[in-house]
């Protein structure tokens, strides 16, 4: 079986998404996932950027509905 490439495509996504207003949207990070759920399968490497990306965000400015997803996404990929 061939290894996903989605990762990187998560990752340049991810860029764009904070160099547009330094800040990541809820819609933002579901497209994100969206990428790594798409063959059906969430792998180390899609898990890893994920992980990457939540730890780059700011607490402080995290609204109500991102902190839930970032906690159901935490629970779900166990991360």
């Amino acid at each position: 079986m061939k290894e996903s490439r989605d990762y990187l495509e998560m990752a340049f996504r991810s860029i764009k998404c904070f160099a547009d207003d330094g800040k990541l949207l809820v819609h933002e990070l579901e497209s994100l996932v969206d990428i790594a759920r798409r063959d059906g399968v969430v792998d180390a490497n899609e898990k890893r950027i994920l992980q990457g990306i939540v730890a780059r965000l700011n607490p402080a400015e995290l609204t109500a509905d991102m902190q839930t997803k970032i906690a159901a996404l935490r629970a779900e990929l166990q991360f």
